[in-house]
Formats: C-alpha cells, sequence, structure tokens
C-alpha cells in the first residue's frame, strides 16, 4: 500500500530537479547567480521567504507543540509580524541603497572588512547547526514510512539522499530556481496541511471540543505563565518573536538575499510584510493540526502510542491514518519544506562566502566566470557539510522546531546588536563591534549547553542584543565623541 506513496515522493524529487535543470544556464554573473538579477516578482519572494523559514520543523513540530500544550505557539505570529515591519523600514532601505549582495555587506561599510568576516563566519556556523536540525526533522516521517515498507533505513542515508538532491537544482539553478521551487514547496505543504484537517475533523470523538477547552488545549493568550522561563508567555513571545523575527529577517542572509532579488525598495517591503501574514495562517493550520491529533489519539503520551519522541506524532498519523498517495502527498509536503530551507541555506552560505569572505576579507577579485564557478563550488562543499550536521541531531528528544530556534538564537541577537551599534552609536568602531559581539555570542552559547531551561529561547535574540549594544556603547565611550566610520578603509584606520 506504501508503494504508492513512495512513487508520489520519487515523483516531487524528479520534478525540484527539473525546475533547477530549466533555470540552468541562466546565470551571466554572481548578482544573476545570488539575486536572480534583482528581477524576481514581490509575490514570489514572499512565499518564498515563508517557504524557507517554515522548513519541515512547522510542518512536523508545531502540531507537536499543540499537542503537548495549547496554541499559545500562535502569540509568536504577532511578534514576527512588529519585526517584519521594522525590518520593512529600517533596515532594507540600507541594504538597498548601497546595492548590496549581502546583509553583512553594511556591516563591512560602516565598520570594516574584520566585522563583516566575523559576521559572516558566525551565520555559516549557525546556519550550518540551524538547519542541520531542520533536515533531521525532514528525516523523521522518511523513516517512518520505509520502515513501514519493512525497510529500516538509517537516518543517515536518508538525509544523504535528500541533501544530494537538493544541492543538486541549487548548484545548476541559483537562486531564481530557489525561489520558484520554493513556491511550489510551499502550495505542496499547506495543500498537505489542510488535508490533515479535513481527514482527521469527521474521525474526531463526540465531544471532543469541550474536552479540549476543559482540558486548556484552546488557550490563546497567555497572561499568566512566568515571561522568564515559559517561551510563550504573552509578553515573552511578541517581545521576544518581534526581536528574533527582526533578526532572521532583517540580518540572517538566507532571508535578506531574497529581499535584495526583488525588482525595488517597496516590492521588498510587500514581500516582508505579505510574508508576516502567511506565516501566522500557517502557524494557526499546523496547530489545528496538533490540537485535532490530541482529539483522535484520545490525548495519549508519545510514549504510550510506541513513539520515541513527539516529533513522530504527525508522521505517525500521516503513514498510518491517510490512504495510500494522499499520504505520500504530505509526506512529499514536508520533504519540500525542509528541502527549501536547504537549498536557500546553501545559496545564502555560497553568496556569504563568495561575498562577504573570498571578495571582500581575503580580497579576492573574480572574474565573471570565476565568481560563478566559486559559486557552485562552494555551494557543493556546503551541501556535503550539511550532512554532517543533519546527523548531529539524530538522537534529540525535544521537540525540534524549539531546539532550531534556540540554535538560531545563539548569534541572532549578537547580529542584531552588531547593526544596532552600526545605526544608533556614531563614535562605536570595528573593535567595539567585534567584542560586543564576540562576547554575546560565548554568553548566549553558554546559555544553550549549559543552562537551557533558565531562560525560555524566546528571549535568547533580546540578550544577546543588550549584550552586543551595551558592552559596545561602553567601550565606544574610551574615544571622543564623533561620528564612526562609515566605510571599510575607514574603519580600519580608525582601529589602527
Amino acid at each position: 500500500m506504501r508503494t504508492l506513496d513512495l512513487i508520489v515522493i520519487v515523483a516531487y524529487l524528479v520534478v525540484s530537479l527539473g525546475i533547477g535543470l530549466w533555470m540552468s544556464g541562466r546565470q551571466k554573473s554572481n548578482e544573476d547567480y545570488f539575486l536572480g538579477g534583482r528581477e524576481l516578482p514581490w509575490w514570489a519572494v514572499s512565499l518564498s521567504v515563508v517557504a524557507t523559514e517554515t522548513s519541515a520543523l512547522t510542518v512536523i513540530s508545531v502540531p507537536t507543540v499543540a499537542y503537548l500544550g495549547s496554541l499559545t505557539y500562535l502569540q509568536l505570529a504577532l511578534g514576527y509580524l512588529l519585526g517584519r515591519i521594522v525590518v520593512a523600514f529600517v533596515l532594507l532601505p540600507r541594504y538597498a541603497a548601497g546595492k548590496l549582495t549581502t546583509a553583512y555587506g553594511y556591516l563591512g561599510q560602516r565598520f570594516g572588512r574584520g566585522m563583516q568576516g566575523t559576521a559572516s563566519v558566525a551565520f555559516l556556523v549557525t546556519r550550518l547547526l540551524a538547519d542541520g536540525v531542520r533536515m533531521f526533522a525532514a528525516a523523521i516521517p522518511v523513516k517512518v514510512i520505509l520502515a513501514g515498507l519493512g525497510l529500516d533505513v538509517s537516518f543517515f542515508w536518508i538525509i544523504v539522499v535528500l541533501s544530494l538532491v537538493t544541492v543538486a537544482y541549487t548548484y545548476v539553478g541559483g537562486i531564481k530556481a530557489v525561489v520558484w521551487t520554493d513556491v511550489l514547496q510551499m502550495v505542496l505543504y499547506v495543500v498537505g496541511g489542510i488535508v490533515a484537517v479535513a481527514v482527521i475533523g469527521p474521525q474526531l470523538p463526540a465531544g471532543f471540543w469541550g474536552d479540549a477547552v476543559a482540558a486548556g488545549k484552546t488557550q490563546l493568550l497567555d497572561f499568566t505563565s512566568n515571561p522568564v522561563s515559559a517561551p510563550y508567555a504573552f509578553v515573552t513571545a511578541v517581545v521576544g518573536g518581534a526581536l528574533l523575527s527582526t533578526a532572521s529577517h532583517g540580518v540572517d542572509q538566507i532571508i535578506v538575499q531574497r529581499l535584495l532579488a526583488c525588482r525595488s525598495v517597496r516590492d521588498g517591503q510587500k514581500a516582508l510584510i505579505a510574508s508576516a501574514v502567511v506565516v501566522g495562517l500557517q502557524f494557526a493550520l499546523f496547530l489545528v493540526v496538533g490540537l485535532f491529533l490530541w482529539g483522535y489519539y484520545g490525548g495519549a503520551t508519545p510514549a504510550a502510542l510506541g513513539l520515541q519522541t513527539g516529533d513522530e506524532l504527525f508522521p505517525r498519523f500521516i503513514v498510518e491514518g491517510l490512504p495510500p498517495g494522499v499520504s505520500g502527498l504530505l509526506l512529499a509536503g514536508i520533504l519540500a519544506a525542509a528541502m527549501s530551507t536547504l537549498s536557500s541555506s546553501l545559496s545564502a552560505l555560497s553568496s556569504s562566502t563568495v561575498i562577504d569572505l573570498v571578495q571582500t576579507v581575503f580580497r579576492r577579485e573574480l572574474s565573471t566566470g570565476q565568481g560563478i564557478r566559486l559559486a557552485r563550488i562552494t555551494t557543493l562543499v556546503w551541501g556535503l557539510v550539511f550532512i554532517v550536521f543533519a546527523n548531529l541531531f539524530t538522537s534529540t528528544e525535544n521537540p525540534v522546531v524549539e531546539l532550531g530556534l534556540s540554535v538560531a538564537g545563539i548569534t541572532y541577537g549578537g547580529l542584531l546588536g552588531a547593526f544596532a551599534l552600526g545605526l544608533f552609536v556614531p563614535r562605536a568602531r570595528q573593535s567595539d563591534a567585534i567584542v560586543g559581539f564576540s562576547v554575546a555570542v560565548v554568553v548566549m552559547a553558554a546559555l544553550f549547553l549549559l543552562a537551557p531551561t533558565l531562560v525560555g529561547f524566546t528571549w535568547y535574540t533580546a540578550i544577546g542584543l543588550v549584550i552586543t549594544v551595551l558592552l559596545g556603547f561602553l567601550l565606544s565611550l574610551r574615544r571622543p565623541a564623533g561620528r564612526g566610520t562609515e566605510s571599510a578603509a575607514g574603519a580600519v584606520r580608525s582601529d589602527a
């Protein structure tokens, strides 16, 4: 019965490769490969942004959050909207005015090559870790369906196959292939979520809604939990979500790259704000899936259902509760979500490596042909590295959506703080920014590794932001008041 599901999944993988091949050979410069010639329509970019940030974590793990908790996760959507408004009207115009290819180009202009390189390296490491979690999440349902066919395939080989297919279409098609594949992928997994709700709904037991209300499963706003340690307390979710969104969409190359590919600043702003609305609707959809699963399984614990982690709940229903073909469609949607994020990461990692490190920090002048070749080589290399990082998380017991956001939060606050120093502290120099950023990353890494339950992960970005700005500002006071350097050359002279 599962053979039809495998056929659907394989067909999806073939179509994804076909889009990459269709887009291949159309790049004449690095700007074409990394930014699509800055001519992509805003609506496609908006859907691509959503598909990129969604990943398999939302499709698999957000239902788990609702199943084990309530609907309070949706509060993050309000914070996400506020954060994107800040990015759209504060940061995006500065990127466009500087005709930048990466988000960290601004730091290079404001502070110097050292800060640009430091931010780029931090982005590379964090992106590998965070998206390693996402790729592992995509492997979970594939393993479940293969087990249903009597095949015991390890996570390692599942991750290898998914990664190689994604690398292939990203390698040949560049950002255009990534964006248009993202559009297809988003439609696929949203349709899958709607199908799941439509199938589970009629099977819910009588009195389901009353039981859910009595159990607190329908709670939407949380004004009572400790705002320090509870990640979904209202203040924590909104403020933390706003800062997280400001960082993820304003200083993370994986998103900024798409916004810079729009035809104008106005188009970029429309794409960004529209994406917040779509993300909120997505959150609502998959939270409802989790709530319905709670009713479907009678509120049984994952262990009672014979599952190793809560993140196997939705994949379990997909395989056992949906008819063949339909479950294959939804599994393909989960793979689509993961592959859209991985392809976006590969493109962003490649652009940051070539532009921020090779051309800026190491001052290598590349011809058009050399730039395209190096971009493709780095895409391939980072794809292979992804396989290693994704296999680091195969034993986690936490919901992977929370793990992924926690890992990203290690550097997001520091990066956002560095941008804030550049914008609002005129006397700050490169050394101030690097020290503040570095201390923030070390503190957040220690908090994540040594005391993960002390502070809710939604506060990670805020803490890193405060550390970077405060320390950078205090260090800047040792110099006379005056404007900071506005160019890489000036920054080098001032720090000398």
